[in-house]
């Protein structure tokens, strides 16, 4: 009992931390989460463009992974790890594309809750063995970093909005 308790605790906790980098994202950047959500309305374009991006630093990284210095191989992991966390950025526009589906009144007030949702729905369909554990993720990660890449595209063109802190405290 106590194995199985072991692994199903650890599943949920990495599909915790998947919905919360997409609610980080949705925080930290939400012009960047609303535009790479709009850029999911051609995932295909977003596949390649994602796939082209990310071939180039995982080879290089991995290469430099392989060198007895320690110096590659920390660049190396971090070469292979950063288009990964780019790709969970871009692909915090898709959980709010999937949370959009599921409208709720709150969205106006607090359009977090359709990336919490759409994140909660995206996190589930990782559970379906094989396809889930494998093809979805990286599918996942590969397009969000097209969307990524093509939401800083699109902000050069969208005038710059400034950031204006709350003047009441969040409760």
């Amino acid at each position: 009992m106590a194995d199985i308790l072991k692994i199903a605790l650890i599943v949920v906790g990495i599909l915790a931390i998947y919905v919360n980098y997409w609610l980080l994202a949705q925080a930290l950047f939400p012009s960047l989460v609303e535009r790479a959500a709009k850029q999911y309305a051609s995932p295909v374009k977003l596949t390649v463009i994602g796939l082209a991006a990310a071939l180039a630093p995982v080879i290089l990284g991995l290469i430099l992974a392989q060198r007895p210095n320690p110096v590659f191989q920390i660049s190396g992991i971090t070469m292979m790890v950063v288009p990964g966390l780019l790709g969970l950025a871009g692909s915090a526009g898709l959980t709010s594309r999937i949370g959009a589906g599921l409208n709720s009144p709150l969205d106006a007030s607090q359009p977090w809750r359709r990336v919490l949702r759409g994140g909660i729905v995206l996190s589930g369909s990782f559970l379906l063995p094989v396809v889930g554990w494998i093809i979805i993720p990286i599918w996942v990660l590969i397009s969000g970093l097209g969307a990524f890449l093509l939401s800083l595209k699109a902000e050069s063109s969208d005038s710059p909005t400034p950031f204006i802190p709350a003047t009441q405290p969040i409760a």
